[in-house]
């Protein structure tokens, strides 16, 4: 027992050991050949708290192992065989191939995820180009901006016209080329009424033969207040009246 015992303090104490798992006593310890106490360390009375530890660390290797097999196969689905799987005892290198096959996976993924996101903001450019007329990339940004100034003129014309006629802000273009399209239209016809009204007929054919006949009057009429105002040696229309009454 004690070559046992001097067998496993010597890897408990080599330099290969884990860290911070040997633990030298302080104090004498029984002597099990001989049923009496010794008076020096003997360091052995540490070999099962650390015989348990390693048991758990071998048993929390399987749950890891374990872990790691059910995050492989979310991450690769299709690699459903696993060499190391079924091997016993469980090693350290195991965990390790498949954290580094994980690794590799992910690598790749990276790699094909940038030659995508190339290929897909090539498509856009192109894309844009052709919606808007543009022959070299070299003219997609300024016609991006002129794009975006004409988008801030037009965004900035509607939220005005919505406030004008007050409408929702949320009302969209439709709405308010529908509501100028009313508002014209009671504009047009406010103005027919009030040229009716002045002009003192309901008919248009009658309001087409009143504009003839101003047509028709008014410029001989002011031809003659032209004449009356040289002759009179006025300047004003109003003082034509008072000017002939003093000559009669």
């Amino acid at each position: 027992l004690l070559k046992v015992l001097s067998r496993i303090d010597s890897i408990l104490r080599s330099p290969r050991a884990p860290p911070l798992i040997h633990r030298r006593s302080k104090g004498p310890v029984q002597d099990y050949s001989k049923g009496n106490v010794l008076s020096k360390e003997c360091g052995f009375e540490h070999l099962p708290f650390t015989i348990e530890m390693w048991a758990d660390q071998l048993m929390a290797l399987k749950d890891l192992h374990r872990s790691l097999r059910k995050l492989s196969l979310e991450l690769m689905p299709w690699r459903t065989a696993d060499p190391q799987e079924n091997r016993e005892p469980l090693q350290v290198e195991d965990l390790q191939f498949i954290v580094d096959t994980i690794l590799e996976e992910i690598e790749n993924k990276e790699k094909n995820s940038q030659t995508q996101s190339l290929q897909v903001l090539s498509g856009i450019v192109s894309h844009f180009q052709k919606l808007f007329d543009v022959n070299s990339l070299g003219g997609v940004y300024p016609r991006m901006n002129e794009v975006y100034t004409r988008l801030e003129e037009m965004t900035n014309a509607m939220r005005n016209l919505r406030e004008l006629l007050e409408l929702d802000s949320s009302a969209p273009p439709t709405v308010v080329v529908d509501t100028v399209g009313k508002l014209c239209d009671i504009i047009n016809n406010n103005v027919t009424e009030q040229v009716q009204q002045l002009l003192g007929t309901q008919d248009i054919h009658s309001i087409i033969n009143k504009l003839k006949e101003h047509e028709y009057f008014f410029p001989p009429f002011q031809a003659l207040i032209q004449d009356l105002l040289c002759v009179l040696g006025i300047s004003n229309m109003d003082d034509i009246l008072p000017v002939v009454r003093n000559l009669k």
